[in-house]
């Protein structure tokens, strides 16, 4: 730091000696010009400003309306030209600007966008942004691979679930982590509603409480892809929202045998979700999971899974945060199912808020590309 001090104040010495060294030109005249042109030779442009505009973005739709388009603006004091280059791609040069770009990769995008500034003799500066963007099919998905889109739900119009895709599941009695709900199947607890699936857990005049767990077992599974799940978290303590996966094979083998990929946890602690993978090793229940902060749980994000063979990662609004290898030796290279489901009190949950009445998890769409 003290290096970089030195050098900037020999430099801020040099351009002011320099400056008034040059004070009159060959014939005479003032070399301060006359006002009409503010962008002279060895003017380094500052005060860069950029900014970016993703199509069709708003509340609902943070990472656009799926067409991939988003346009990008700089600006900068003394200026006459200017870049823009997403991540390590080409640059490319106007004088206005005022950039666009469409991003083909099918899923949820994360881009570095850099922004320069250049000067008449080409003297520049820049700024870079980030940006989450999301494709609706395109041609090369986040995981590297030729992906096409091969299942989701859309959780389109008003009413039931599709139970040619999906299943309730029922009953109570603790599901192996003390918790105190019973899932039941009625359109309290789970229903679709403005094209939003709706998770809800209640808490009954008796002081019981009900839910809702769906899962797609024996009707829909996979083995690798990309997937995408939007989704809003409940807020209330005492509520265990999950969007996981088991193994297809887990009525043969059981649990951990089969594999379980946990795409989205939420704890107690509503300010962060947990992705997790468990498994069997040597006869004992292996696991590794990683966090990540959550600042708005009640907004809608992106919680995604890029699983290939040999590693399965994570991603929160197109951020990777998780990564495990796998080997031959797990169950992870078999066909999974998934459960969605809203748990209440328990080993995860904790305690529940003594004023709790109701909360949900909203789930806009889940997708699937391969």
């Amino acid at each position: 730091m003290k290096h970089s001090t030195i050098l900037t104040l020999f430099f801020t010495l040099l351009v002011g000696f320099s400056i008034a060294g040059c004070s009159s030109s060959d014939d005479g005249s003032s070399g301060e010009g006359n006002g009409d042109d503010g962008n002279e030779q060895g003017i380094v442009p500052t005060n860069i400003v950029a900014t970016i505009d993703i199509q069709g973005q708003d509340a609902d739709n943070p990472q656009g309306d799926g067409s991939g388009i988003f346009s990008g603006t700089v600006t900068a004091t003394d200026a006459v030209s200017y870049g823009f280059k997403v991540g390590s791609g080409t640059e490319t040069k106007n004088t206005t600007g005022v950039f666009s770009y469409t991003v083909n990769s099918s899923g949820t995008n994360q881009l570095a966008v850099t922004f320069y500034a250049y000067s008449i003799d080409d003297e520049k500066i820049s700024t870079s942004k980030t940006l989450t963007v999301f494709v609706e099919g395109g041609t090369t998905g986040g995981s590297g691979n030729n992906d096409t889109l091969v299942w989701s739900d859309e959780f389109d119009g008003n009413g039931s679930i599709n139970t040619s895709d999906w299943n309730y599941e029922l009953g109570a009695g603790g599901w192996g982590n003390q918790e105190v709900q019973k899932y039941t199947s009625n359109s309290q607890n789970v229903f679709i509603e403005n094209g939003i699936l709706n998770i809800k857990a209640i808490k009954e005049t008796d002081g019981t409480y009900t839910s809702g767990r769906i899962t797609t077992q024996n009707k829909v599974d996979f083995k690798y892809g990309r997937i995408d799940i939007r989704a809003k978290l409940p807020s209330v303590a005492g509520t265990w929202p999950a969007l996981w996966m088991l193994g297809t094979n887990f009525g043969s083998v059981g649990w951990p045998y089969c594999g379980e990929i946990d795409i989205m946890e939420q704890f107690q602690d509503k300010t962060y979700i947990q992705s997790t993978c468990h498994w069997n090793n040597n006869n004992s229940t292996a696991s590794y999971g990683l966090p990540i902060d959550l600042a708005t749980p009640t907004e809608f994000h992106v919680y995604s899974l890029e699983w290939n063979a040999g590693s399965i990662k994570a991603l929160l609004d197109g951020v990777q945060f998780y990564s495990l290898s796998t080997s031959s030796a797990m169950p992870f290279d078999a066909n999974f199912f998934f459960i969605f489901n809203l748990a209440m009190g328990g080993s995860n949950g904790g305690t529940i808020d003594p004023n709790f009445t109701s909360d949900s998890m909203e789930v806009d769409y889940v997708r699937v590309y391969q």
